[in-house]
């Protein structure tokens, strides 16, 4: 997949599409805030625009999953991809909860809602719910991945930190043709057992490759409140 346009710039243009009324004023609003609030963001920004794997890699609140929805949605819109896939893994945060009701939609969707949050925010609860029913945009566990080839897709794997190295390899040999890949994950905050993480290892074998963009985040990338950055100084 050749250098595609501004992501910057398709974001802006993103105002122009959705609903007509309220709402759609509402979700202007987001559209047109969708910028980098720092050097760490714009590089980021950058290194999707230019590269069909980016590896993005920094603290919570540094902007890496909206950055790459952003940039999915955008590529989306303009056509420059046919659809959206976006995977996480499902493990809980330090603490079981339990059997969960419902089929495994029902199961999945609390672990998947990050993602659902996010793009809820770039496109509009009805208009997010006409792609994900038109295949558009399919949000899956990482376990459904195995065996596919994604082509002519944006594909965001999302707290990738939870992902053991044999997950993580057998996600990025989905890329397929005419595909962009994104990997954002914190290193630091894995839930898995001490060692079982993959992403710090692939992230050092791959950056050496020049095709692929390796991005590290720092705390001053942070755009939460100030006090995350705060905390994360220290804790």
């Amino acid at each position: 997949m050749g250098k595609r346009s501004s992501h910057a710039a398709l974001a802006i243009r993103l105002a122009e599409i959705g609903e007509i009324g309220p709402e759609r004023e509402r979700e202007q609003s987001y559209r047109r805030n969708v910028r980098p609030q720092s050097d760490g963001q714009q590089r980021l920004m950058a290194a999707i625009e230019r590269h069909n794997l980016t590896i993005a890699l920094g603290p919570a609140g540094t902007g890496k999953t909206y950055l790459a929805i952003s940039a999915a949605v955008a590529a989306l819109e303009a056509g420059e991809v046919g659809r959206i896939v976006m995977t996480r893994p499902a493990i809980e945060a330090g603490e079981s909860l339990g059997y969960l009701p419902g089929d495994i939609g029902d199961k999945l969707a609390p672990y998947l809602r990050p993602l659902n949050d996010a793009l809820n925010e770039r496109l509009g609860t009805r208009r997010l719910k006409q792609l994900m029913a038109d295949g558009a945009i399919e949000i899956a566990p990482i376990a459904y991945m195995r065996g596919r080839t994604l082509n002519n897709a944006f594909i965001v794997i999302d707290e990738a930190q939870n992902c053991t190295y044999g997950q993580i390899k057998m996600l990025l040999t989905r890329l397929g043709w005419h595909s962009t890949m994104v990997v954002t994950g914190d290193p630091d905050q894995s839930d898995l057992l001490e060692g079982l993480s993959g992403l710090t290892e692939i992230a050092l074998r791959l950056e050496p490759i020049p095709s692929i963009a390796v991005v590290r985040l720092g705390d001053r990338d942070i755009v939460r409140h100030p006090l995350v950055a705060d905390m994360l100084t220290v804790l």
